[in-house]
């Protein structure tokens, strides 16, 4: 990557210049961050089945916060506020990255583990990344150019599941495939870093990013076998998830004793945004929001107040409970004051040192708790807290409801009628954050975006060629990066760790005007590896030469893109809401002589100019990525 500029380097040298002198009056730090683990999902949190005796003792010897917020509703601006203290749109990393997406953390932001690497700690980072879309791709910067010494991790989430991963990379070179769980996996690499490899004479900072709850969810038995007498293996399924986490936290909380560590460190633990899904009775997403308003990607409390807990001994009174409101980039200048580090002083804040809310007591913020996640709903895109106050806005921001947190935490009444003044005086200071954010963050990113629906003006990013794959049903003669099995009532089952299709010739090939329409019926698999299902054809018969049409099914989007995955975002898209055992039925018109494709699906219509230069089509099939789906037979109209 590039190197440290003039201007950084001096930065980071008045930074380092207020450490204290006595390296044994550092705390290590431990920051343990779950990925879609809902406000309700922990017995600490109230959850009546859900048993988690680690973090519940974990909460009984710290401060558990009943209002921590994460800084967005969705997963990567959130690790980004962790990481910098400025809030996504200000960092640049403004929305969920997809893998090949130019978003990214930039060099040009200080993180919390450059500043404490260069302050002399020992750095480490384990588990989802999640803040570029180039991964371990010189292209972009990885986890080692923001300030960690050692890594092992994913760019999204493990793959195929939480089962057997495949695709964790260490310190830039792949790992293959490990046996066991994603999050007990996790923290034996943490562990293993504690015990061999870092240097025992710094104090340390570990950050430890858990894939789980995240889907494709998968947990082990073992983990399971307490809701045993539950009758949904959905619920099973998420349950045992949290479980399992729980077992995972533990085990590093004994390393960390065994190492004779725990009364030195700092540790924090809470969740990236709200639970999946769109309620909690359907599928694997059944995560709790405690009855608050919303879910993940939402603005309303159930997309961002989350789980927060912190326990430093000596430090924090044991079974403090705090109802400060408190945030993920809080994090980033806690830890600065405790080390003794100056923050940067040539860029916004919005994070605060929250020592005072370890014993209940308020905190000062220059810049108030401010939201923007990209995918809100419309009429939740956006909000501001401010005291007890809180500003929900709609995608415009022209439309604005009012709720008193303290009183209403369910956001069940809008004060925005009754108190036009209030509304007004925090709308003119809502609009003044933001236009102090948009001023500082790559503005440039956002703005040429397309909106859902629309084609980016963006060159396509060439696919890389996918290995060989097997048809075990006799129906595909040409298979790459995965697998075809026998689905139920005669279906091709596809399974990928990445990506995968499965084509056939099309005989006559279509040439010159010709115009063709293919059906195809799909579905995910298994109720866990809710992700991609989609048709594909093209004249060449790679994954660069062909155009997809189908469901992007866990992002509740269908789309419409040429190309391989990395040029998702470039393609169209049509927003939806989909639960993970819905079926499509998509219907493509393959238009030469108009140079055109069109995707109907769902009471949507997608339609796209074919790609240039593409004169004919000679194969046609199935397409997937990172998951598991079925599809019945192409039927051609």
């Amino acid at each position: 990557m590039k190197p440290v500029t003039a201007l950084a380097a001096a930065l980071l040298a008045l930074c380092f210049a207020t450490v204290p002198a006595n390296a044994a009056d550092r705390p290590n730090v431990v920051v343990f961050l779950v990925d879609d683990m809902g406000w309700g999902d922990l017995g600490c949190y109230g959850h009546p089945l859900i048993q988690s005796p680690n973090l519940d003792r974990f909460a009984a010897e710290g401060v558990r916060f009943t209002q921590c917020y994460s800084a967005c509703g969705v997963c990567s601006p959130s690790r980004s506020s962790i990481l910098t203290g400025r809030t996504p749109y200000r960092n640049g990393v403004w929305r969920w990255i997809p893998g090949g997406h130019p978003t990214h953390l930039r060099e040009s932001e200080v993180t919390l583990p450059e500043l404490l690497k260069g302050a002399g700690y020992a750095t480490c980072h384990v588990g989802k990344w999640h803040l570029n879309g180039h991964f371990n791709d010189e292209r972009q910067p990885q986890p080692d150019d923001h300030g960690y010494e050692h890594w092992m991790a994913t760019q999204n989430n493990a793959a195929p599941s939480h089962k057997n991963p495949r695709n964790f990379v260490r310190n830039g070179e792949e790992v293959g495939e490990l046996e066991g769980f994603s999050a007990p996996l996790v923290v034996a690499e943490a562990t293993r870093w504690l015990r061999e490899i870092r240097d025992k004479e710094k104090p340390f900072l570990l950050s430890v990013w858990t894939h789980e709850p995240h889907l494709p969810i998968e947990s082990a038995e073992a983990f399971m076998a307490p809701y045993a007498d539950i009758d949904d293996e959905g619920i099973r399924q998420h349950h045992g998830n949290i479980t399992q986490i729980d077992h995972a936290f533990g085990a590093l909380m004994a390393a960390l004793d065994e190492l004779g560590l725990s009364g030195d460190t700092i540790v924090f633990f809470t969740s990236d945004n709200g639970p999946e899904g769109r309620t909690a009775d359907k599928g694997r997403t059944r995560g709790s929001t405690g009855g608050l308003r919303g879910r993940k990607r939402d603005s309303h409390e159930g997309g961002i107040r989350v789980p927060g807990m912190v326990r430093w001994p000596g430090h924090i009174e044991p079974g403090t409970v705090s109802k400060v409101p408190v945030i993920g980039s809080d994090i980033f200048s806690t830890v600065l004051a405790i080390a003794g580090i100056d923050a940067p002083a040539d860029r916004t804040i919005d994070g605060t040192d929250i020592r005072p809310a370890f014993r209940g007591e308020g905190v000062e913020r220059a810049v108030p708790l401010f939201w923007r996640t990209h995918i809100a709903p419309d009429k939740s895109h956006a909000a501001m807290r401010v005291g007890d106050w809180k500003l929900v806005a709609d995608k415009s921001f022209t439309e604005f409801q009012l709720y008193e947190i303290e009183k209403d935490p369910f956001e069940e009444r809008d004060l925005a009628a009754a108190l036009p003044d209030k509304v007004e005086a925090m709308r003119a200071q809502f609009m003044e954050v933001w236009r102090g954010i948009e001023s500082e963050g790559p503005r440039e990113w956002w703005e040429s975006e397309p909106e859902r629906g629309r084609s980016a003006p963006r060159a396509k990013v060439k696919a890389a060629p996918l290995g060989d794959g097997e048809d075990k049903t006799g129906k595909w003669p040409l298979v790459r990066g995965g697998t075809v099995t026998e689905g139920p009532g005669g279906m091709s089952h596809l399974e990928s760790a990445g990506e995968a299709f499965a084509l056939r010739p099309l005989d006559p090939p279509l040439t010159g005007d010709a115009k063709a329409t293919f059906r195809v019926r799909y579905r995910s698999a298994a109720a866990d590896r809710t992700r991609n299902a989609m048709f594909c054809f093209g004249a060449d018969p790679t994954n660069d030469g062909l155009v997809k049409a189908g469901t992007a099914i866990g992002m509740n989007q269908h789309v419409l893109f040429d190309g391989g995955w990395a040029n998702l975002a470039a393609g169209e898209a049509a927003p939806g809401h989909f639960e993970i055992d819905d079926s499509f039925t998509a219907r493509v018109t393959v238009d030469l002589g108009a140079g055109e494709v069109l995707l109907e699906v769902g009471g949507q219509t997608l339609k796209r100019p074919l790609p240039a230069g593409l004169k004919e089509v000679r194969h046609y099939g199935i397409y997937t990525k990172a998951t598991a789906s079925l599809f019945s037979e192409v039927e051609r109209e």
